[in-house]
């Protein structure tokens, strides 16, 4: 993510009805996970300008992680009482991960080309019982210039999501879609963008704040959702269908686990973020060179 995304998400995830309800259901299920208390270390892998760590680790030690030296800057700044890092997850959380009770990995793997490598490696390394949420963005259909800008690889239908944990001493009782109260605006709101080729908000993306009533009821709307998946999650209730974004609750079982990798038979990803800006380099250097000769 660039960094004036990361300042746009900064300025406006305390009031945006995407950031204030997801943020919700986040630290609902995180509150029918794990208990209160500083014993209990949450870890959030990927945590951006770190709002959602803030949230679930209120009443918990937290720890966080990112890239992007503008994100970390960004979460220390207005997060004074949580701790964040700038690296690597799989080796520079080595001393941590072993003691979490609780991992968020939320819309990170579509940002990884990888996403097998370090959904395997996180688990290797976390204890027997501790829990992960994992979300990621939903439906191949509404890829857009949002997620060009954003910098995704993909969005995941439940089948490529699923293939992520299967097959590891993982216990799974909750894979559903989730923003879907809201689906159909948000795809309308898709199809209209990718027709005309560019985001519906700022810094490249459909992010911008509605009037504050509507930005009020599209939160109540959103956040209303986690309820029923925390029902699904205590008692196995139906979950939602479909959705703007898919979310999974793994725990951790006994059992040997080694990083694995992408299997080769996976379809295509949608784009290529890493190849897409080394083609803008190449174009640039290329219309300011000097004629040849």
């Amino acid at each position: 993510m660039n960094p004036e995304q990361l300042r746009l998400n900064a300025r406006i995830e305390d009031e945006h009805w995407w950031f204030v309800g997801r943020r919700r259901i986040l630290a609902r299920l995180a509150d029918r996970l794990v208990g209160a208390g500083l014993e209990q270390l949450v870890i959030d892998v990927g945590c951006g300008t770190g709002a959602n760590l803030a949230a679930v680790a209120r009443e918990r030690r937290g720890v966080g992680i990112d890239t992007s030296p503008e994100a970390v800057s960004l979460a220390r700044q207005r997060f004074g009482h949580v701790e964040f890092r700038l690296g690597d997850a799989l080796t520079d959380l080595s001393d941590v991960l072993p003691q979490a009770r609780l991992v968020l990995l939320t819309d990170v793997l579509e940002h990884v080309r990888d996403d097998f490598a370090l959904a395997s490696g996180l688990l290797a390394a976390v204890a027997p019982g501790a829990w992960f949420i994992i979300t990621v963005p939903a439906d191949p259909a509404l890829w857009s210039a949002h997620d060009e800008s954003h910098l995704h690889y993909r969005r995941y239908t439940r089948e490529r999501f699923e293939r992520i944990w299967r097959g590891l001493p993982v216990e799974v009782p909750l894979v559903s879609a989730f923003n879907s109260r809201l689906y159909l605006p948000i795809k309308t709101v898709r199809t209209l963008t990718r027709r005309r080729g560019r985001a519906a908000g700022h810094a490249g993306t459909d992010l911008f704040l509605p009037p504050r009533p509507v930005n009020r009821l599209l939160t109540a709307l959103y956040a209303s959702e986690g309820a029923r998946l925390e029902q699904a999650l205590a008692h196995g209730g139906p979950p939602y269908a479909a959705g703007v974004s898919l979310l999974a609750v793994l725990r951790r079982r006994e059992g040997q686990i080694a990083m694995r990798c992408k299997p080769a038979d996976l379809p295509a990803d949608q784009f290529d973020p890493v190849a897409a800006a080394q083609t803008v380099t190449d174009n640039t250097a290329a219309a300011v060179a000097p004629p040849a000769g």
